[in-house]
């Protein structure tokens, strides 16, 4: 049986990222047959496996070699910490902040798993939370992995996935007022579009997209903004005409319950917030954030380096778990 070749990188050394790395590959039986791929620093590796007590027998990676089940390793060597700073994992980590080391060392670990990826050496990449501070501390422009995946392919979509509903995202990490500026008819059309050949790739379809309104009430007909009435619907409706399968906007307060529980439909939220408040309220723990548009899988935790707790040992794993679920059945899909 080929097995899908799916790269995972740990996230930011200081949170919990590598801790639920370790917590999920070191039990490879329950997760789909593949070839995990860990893009790390070794030293990161081995001080998580020994404060956990666990042990993930992780094979040197040749991408060349044959396709086999189980977990590699690809040592990236990440920027050290100062090796007389208190508290440091073997001198390679500043734990439980943000950092210019730990925001190079994270970069590094996707930059090298992307690259991969992109040279058809990968078919997808899982990647743990990363800090957009620490990136910025490390001089890095981008505002986290899908800014940079948009370089390379700029009708990289963000969304997310549960059991129970399904979210695409028109913009992400934009402040509010560019975010909202950003709300033209033309712009959507294009998006809406996009959205729409990328989830005819995956599993499950045909999915029907449920556009949100940016105003209370979806704007009540005019009353309460024109945003709805002179951008969002005749998108919508153009969308249609093109054949997209959109309705919409729809009052910003209800949209998701009218998704919920329903396979095929896709909310599409017009910003971040919008979107990620209804998401992580009904599946925070278990939920994935999947970027479309790319032509390899990326999936991630939909949560946050969480520096409160890291090095503790109580970060729940479960979303990383998730993650790495979907990027295998969309792999197998061939998307």
């Amino acid at each position: 049986m080929t097995v899908p070749r799916i790269g995972v990188t740990p996230g930011d050394p200081g949170g919990i990222g590598p801790e639920i790395v370790v917590k999920t590959l070191s039990r490879p039986c329950v997760l789909p047959p593949a070839a995990y791929v860990l893009f790390a620093d070794s030293r990161i590796v081995a001080a998580e496996e020994k404060r956990l007590g666990l042990r993930l027998a992780a094979r040197e990676w040749r991408p060349e070699g044959p396709r086999e089940a189980g977990v590699f390793l690809a040592h990236i060597p990440g920027r050290a910490a100062a090796p007389d700073r208190p508290g440091t994992r073997s001198g390679a980590v500043a734990p439980s902040r943000v950092s210019a080391e730990n925001g190079e060392s994270s970069f590094r670990f996707f930059e090298a798993a992307v690259a991969e990826a992109r040279g058809g050496r990968l078919e997808a990449v899982v990647t743990a939370p990363i800090s957009k501070a620490a990136w910025g501390m490390a001089g890095f422009p981008w505002r986290g992995h899908t800014d940079y995946l948009a370089q390379f392919y700029p009708g990289a979509i963000m969304s997310f996935w549960s059991e129970r509903l399904k979210v695409a995202l028109f913009s992400h990490h934009q402040p509010l007022r560019e975010a909202v500026a950003a709300v033209r008819k033309d712009a959507l059309v294009d998006f809406l579009k996009s959205l729409h050949r990328a989830l005819g790739k995956l599993p499950g379809g045909p999915y029907e997209l449920l556009v949100a309104g940016l105003n209370p009430h979806a704007g009540e007909e005019g009353c309460l903004g024109l945003e709805e009435e002179d951008e969002i619907r005749p998108a919508v409706d153009a969308a249609r005409a093109e054949g997209v399968p959109a309705s919409g906007p729809f009052p910003p307060d209800t949209v998701f319950l009218r998704a919920l529980g329903k396979k095929e439909a896709v909310v599409v939220a017009l910003y971040h917030d919008q979107g990620l408040i209804a998401f992580k309220l009904d599946a925070f723990a278990t939920g994935v954030n999947a970027t479309l548009g790319l032509p390899f899988v990326r999936t991630s935790p939909d949560h946050g380096t969480a520096f409160d707790i890291a090095g503790k040992g109580v970060a729940d794993s479960r979303s990383m778990e998730e993650a790495i679920r979907l990027a295998a059945v969309f792999s197998a899909n061939g998307s």
